[in-house]
This record gives C-alpha cells, sequence and structure tokens, in this order.
C-alpha cells in the first residue's frame, strides 16, 4: 500500500488560497509555505482524504500530498491536482569569481 507525506499549508495563507482564482493544470508550492506533517497508506490519495476526514485533524484546501518520486497533489475544491515545489534559484556567489 502507498505511502503518502502529508504537507499541511501554513495557516496564515490558507485564506489567500481558498480566495485565489481556480487554474486548472500544474500547481506550483513553494517549501516554505508548507509544514511536514504526518505519513499516511492508502491505495489513493482520495483514500487518503477519506481516511482522514474524521480525524482531529483532516485534510483541507490548500495541503498536499508527497506520492514519493517527485510526484505531488495539492487538494483543491474540485480534487487533486498535480503540482510542483518551486526552489528558489541559486545566487552565485560574486565573491569567489576570479578577476
Amino acid at each position: 500500500m502507498p505511502a503518502y507525506r502529508i504537507f499541511r499549508l501554513k495557516e496564515n495563507l490558507r485564506q489567500q488560497f481558498r480566495w485565489a482564482p481556480h487554474v486548472s493544470g500544474l500547481a506550483s508550492a513553494k517549501p516554505k509555505d508548507y509544514e511536514e506533517d504526518i505519513v499516511i497508506e492508502a491505495l489513493t490519495p482520495y483514500a487518503a482524504w477519506t481516511e482522514l476526514r474524521s480525524a482531529e485533524r483532516p485534510l483541507q484546501v490548500g495541503d498536499l500530498l508527497d506520492l514519493g518520486a517527485g510526484e505531488l497533489r495539492i487538494l483543491k475544491y474540485v480534487g487533486f491536482e498535480e503540482a510542483q515545489w518551486i526552489l528558489p534559484e541559486m545566487k552565485a556567489d560574486l565573491g569567489s569569481v576570479p578577476q
């Protein structure tokens, strides 16, 4: 049975996510906006959602499921959609450039 790592959207960003217009396609997520929570075993992301519905902390709109192998799903009002992490670009260290 697959194991899903759950990443919770930080509470201060949840309202902003809820009121943002829905766009289809690949969603982008910043790691700094999420906190890693638990790992849950379920057959599908929807089975994980169903299992956590009655838990102390159910999945909420904006939360992410990491399916492993770099696959992410974000919970939206319409269900789960594909997502990807947006990683900050590394800035070049200008002090180490030879003159």
